[in-house]
C-alpha cells in the first residue's frame, strides 16, 4: 500500500517517528491490530544503510536463533558505534532481504542489542515484500539479494528529487558492495563485516584489522557532524 501525499497530510505527521495502527475485524476472530511506524525526515538528511543478518549479528544463521532465545549474538561494539553515528545527524535505515512474514522476528532482532547501555538508534526497518519462500529462494538458491535491495534503495532516492540521500552502507557479502554501489554509495563508505568482527572497505578480499570499536575512536573522520534531523530515540526506548 502506497499512500499519496494527499492522504499523508491528513496524518498530521511529525518529523521523526509517528506510529500507526492496521486494523482488520472478521466475525470469526474480532478485531486483529498490527502497529507500524511513519518516519518523516528534512529533505537534507542524510542515510546509513545497515544490512543486518551477518552485519548487526555475527551470522546470519544463528543470529535468528539467538534472537528468538533472548540472546545476543550481534558484533562487539556496534551500538555504541552506531549510536556515536546518529549522534553526528546522520539517520540509519536497516535493510534486509528478509520475507514481510519475518518483520516481527526481524524488529525484534534490533531491539535485543544491548551493550553497556547502548541500543541500536531507531530508525526504518525494511525487508522484502515477497512470501518466504520467495526470498529463501532470491537468497539462498540464486544468490541475488542485492536485486531487492536496489530498488527499494532507489524507490527512496527517487523521493529526494535527484539528490543522493545516501552516505555509508554497512554489509557482510559483496551482494551489499553491489547494492550500495548501484545508488551512488562511494565505495570508500561502504563498509563489510566478517564472522570475525573484521571490516573491510569496498570490495570484501581488501580486509584490515578493524572493528566496530576501532571505527568509533575516529567516528567524526569518517562520519562528520551534519546539521539534518537527528533522533535521540533507540530501539530500547
Amino acid at each position: 500500500m502506497i499512500l499519496t501525499s494527499d492522504q499523508l497530510k491528513q496524518l498530521n505527521l511529525n518529523e521523526g517517528v509517528n506510529t500507526v495502527a492496521f486494523s482488520v475485524t472478521t466475525a470469526g476472530q474480532g478485531t486483529t491490530i498490527v502497529e507500524a511506524n511513519i518516519f518523516v525526515f528534512d529533505h537534507k538528511t542524510k542515510f546509513v544503510i545497515s544490512d543486518i543478518d551477518g552485519t548487526i549479528t555475527k551470522s546470519d544463521i544463528i543470529g535468528h536463533i539467538f534472537s528468538l532465545l533472548g540472546r545476543d549474538w550481534s558484533h562487539d561494539d556496534i551500538a555504541q558505534f552506531f549510536q556515536a553515528i546518529q549522534n553526528n545527524s546522520y539517520q540509519f535505515i536497516y535493510l534486509s532481504s528478509r520475507a514481510i512474514g519475518q518483520s516481527r522476528v526481524t524488529r525484534n532482532v534490533l531491539c535485543s542489542v544491548e551493550q553497556s547501555g547502548f541500543a541500536l538508534p531507531l530508525g526504518p526497518l525494511l525487508i522484502s515484500p515477497d512470501g518466504l519462500m520467495a526470498a529463501l529462494y532470491r537468497e539462498v538458491v540464486v544468490r541475488r539479494s542485492e536485486e531487492f535491495k536496489i530498488e527499494c534503495l532507489k524507490s527512496i532516492a527517487s523521493l529526494f528529487q535527484g539528490k543522493n540521500p545516501f552516505y555509508a552502507g554497512f554489509g557482510n557479502r559483496y551482494n551489499d558492495v553491489v547494492a550500495y554501489k548501484a545508488v551512488g554509495i562511494p565505495e570508500t563508505r561502504i563498509f563489510t563485516i566478517n564472522p570475525s568482527s573484521e571490516i573491510a572497505r569496498g570490495a570484501i578480499s581488501e580486509v584490515y584489522p578493524t572493528s566496530y570499536k576501532s571505527l568509533h575512536d575516529i567516528v567524526d573522520e569518517i562520519f562528520p557532524p551534519m546539521d539534518s534531523f537527528s533522533g535521540s530515540e533507540s530501539y530500547s526506548a
